[in-house]
């Protein structure tokens, strides 16, 4: 049995009356990201409390308001307000992580009443972790930085932690999109023709709602019994499909409206090292957008998918809704 498969339980309906104590209230930060979004939609009659800077757009599916705890992650000199339950954060990391660490030190008993934490790292901390930019060095620091932090905080006070590393999320959620996979769909509508290298590597894109539920489901595992001490704490997380990054744009043409001029542009498959000289410019001009140029061609995917957590069957991509 594989970890995903341990981590996965089939999705029935149940009758509440029959399944105990009411679940744990769950404290979301994050809510103004399209996977935060997703998770207010998903989350149905569990207790729900979003914490940040301002209420999110969009509180609920319906527009009745969900209670909110202003907290600001980044603003050390305020006493850190307790919520309790479960905690579960799509927001930066290295803003949450020592959030989490001053709660821990400042109120050790209240902390050590959480039911369980699920935090959304990123990938980058895996397919970037070669890079040769300063940019793309930093980020990867900063994410192990604060997953370690995050991993011996949670530890120390005996408190569930499972950290997600999702993949290329894309999609929409209420008002609010992705800046991944639209961005992309952008480009093709303004190019008469984009150039790949005609052996692209692979991808395996995640919708922000598929993200949600994954997050979601941990939750509800962490609430109703604690993780299996044999399940990794960091989940490497992806969508159900994997792809060519060629395929991966010509579905995202196919998933237009006729007439889209997104339709019109041609991919070119260039061989690699012809592909690759003709990116060299971007060395000079900005080293981060070569690397990313670069890592077209590399295989980045490989990771779990999401249909095996959530005991579903696979989506294919492009999962909607997306960005317009």
């Amino acid at each position: 049995m594989t970890a995903a498969d341990s981590l996965a339980t089939p999705m029935t309906a149940v009758d509440p009356s029959l399944t105990g104590p009411a679940p744990a209230p769950i404290t979301l930060f994050g809510a103004s990201t399209p996977s935060g979004q997703a998770l207010i939609g998903l989350a149905g009659d569990r207790p729900l409390t979003v914490a940040g800077r301002r209420p999110p757009p969009c509180p609920t599916a319906n527009g009745e308001p969900l209670p909110f705890l202003r907290c600001d992650l980044d603003d050390h000199g305020v006493p850190v307000q307790t919520p309790a339950g479960r905690l579960l954060s799509f927001a930066p990391i290295w803003s949450f992580a020592p959030w989490l660490a001053r709660w821990a030190s400042q109120e050790p008993e209240s902390f050590a009443d959480l039911q369980g934490v699920v935090a959304c790292s990123s990938s980058s901390v895996i397919t970037k972790r070669f890079a040769a930019n300063r940019f793309d060095r930093d980020l990867v620091r900063r994410l192990r930085q604060a997953q370690d932090l995050l991993t011996s905080t949670c530890t120390a006070h005996r408190v569930p932690l499972r950290i997600l590393a999702p993949t290329l999320i894309y999609g929409q959620a209420g008002p609010l999109g992705d800046r991944n996979l639209s961005q992309l769909r952008s480009l093709l509508r303004r190019l008469p023709l984009l150039p790949l290298p005609d052996r692209g590597g692979l991808r395996q894109p995640i919708h922000c709602r598929q993200l949600a539920a994954v997050a979601l489901h941990l939750a509800d595992r962490l609430s109703a019994g604690g993780p299996d001490p044999s399940e990794p704490v960091l989940l490497p997380l992806g969508g159900d499909d994997t792809l060519s990054y060629a395929a991966m744009l010509q579905r995202l043409q196919g998933a237009t409206v006729p007439g889209d001029p997104a339709r019109r542009c041609r991919l070119v498959a260039l061989p690699p090292r012809l592909f690759q000289l003709l990116a060299t410019p971007l060395l000079l001009l900005s080293p981060k957008g070569f690397e990313a140029v670069q890592r077209i061609g590399s295989d980045l995917a490989g990771f779990t998918p999401a249909h095996s957590i959530l005991g579903g069957a696979p989506e294919a991509f492009p999962v909607h809704p997306l960005v317009p």
